[in-house]
């Protein structure tokens, strides 16, 4: 068993790989490439708003020449009571490397099980006192995640987008960081994730960042995403992490992963399991 100064940390990792697949789940391809998981309600109601009969094992195929009805079939399932629909397209692929097949509404993606991309920063900022890390909370109005702890920036990568293009984007949209400061941003680590969530399946990958900040920059709440920014002593996050469920649930994976590289859980037999398990690919 882990030592009790890791188990509050184990214990956010265990509650983002919750589920391992099929997990009861049907496959939902596309010509021969796998990209999905279906729960078999789901699978039948695909089924029959495609007008495809189901595989023999259940699955549901939609033949290549047809990859770019899937919105549309996504959206009369979404009108249909299914899922949110959010208004926003995410690439559809097979594997993290190969070309997109077609695109699905963000609010889909869950139901549909394909892996969904994101990018999340650490704002950081050192100081004399020590290391600080900009906490950004979420809107009230939230659909997922309402007025929980968040990064400073951080999203999904829209359709046609990279990691690095998102960054921008979402700097500028939600915490009004200038282009001149994010494209200082480093690559640090990708992480990823297999949950059972209230939305869904969430197969997430997520490329993180670290940005260090000047003293003196304030960031500014934009698009209404984000109620407010707090500056933190970074031992404060470590607190907070420790401690329950204030930061998003995927949050606190990044946050580990920085507090591993940092220092601050120890350098020992108990930081090298946390880090194991963690599974990340460290970059640089």
């Amino acid at each position: 068993m882990a030592d009790a100064v890791i188990e509050p940390f184990m214990r956010h990792i265990r509650l983002c790989r919750n589920l391992e697949l099929p997990g009861g789940r049907l496959p939902f391809r596309i010509g021969d490439a796998p990209v999905g998981w279906l729960r078999p309600d789901f699978a039948r109601a695909l089924a029959l708003a495609a007008g495809l009969a189901q595989d023999a094992d259940g699955a549901v195929t939609l033949p290549a020449s047809r990859a770019e009805s899937l919105p549309a079939i996504a959206e009369t399932l979404g009108r249909a009571g299914w899922f949110h629909l959010r208004g926003e397209a995410f690439d559809v692929r097979a594997d993290d490397d190969a070309p997109a097949l077609t695109t699905l509404d963000r609010g889909a993606v869950p139901s549909f099980g394909v892996t969904s991309r994101g990018v999340h920063c650490n704002g950081l900022v050192r100081r004399a006192d020590g290391l600080h890390l900009w906490v950004a909370r979420r809107a009230a109005d939230k659909l997922l995640d309402p007025g929980k702890l968040d990064h400073i920036v951080a999203g999904g990568i829209s359709a046609g987008m990279g990691p690095f293009d998102t960054l921008v984007k979402e700097a500028q949209e939600e915490a009004a960081v200038p282009a001149v400061l994010i494209t200082r941003a480093r690559p640090v680590a990708t992480i990823r994730y297999t949950m059972e969530r209230s939305e869904g399946l969430r197969r997430d990958l997520l490329y993180c960042y670290d940005l260090d900040l000047p003293e003196d920059f304030m960031p500014r709440p934009s698009d209404g995403e984000v109620e407010a920014f707090e500056l933190w002593p970074v031992e404060r996050a470590v607190a907070a992490v420790r401690a329950g469920d204030s930061f998003k649930f995927n949050v606190n994976l990044v946050l580990i992963d920085l507090f591993l590289r940092e220092g601050l859980l120890g350098s020992g037999a108990d930081a090298v399991m946390l880090r194991r398990t963690l599974d990340c690919d460290v970059s640089g």
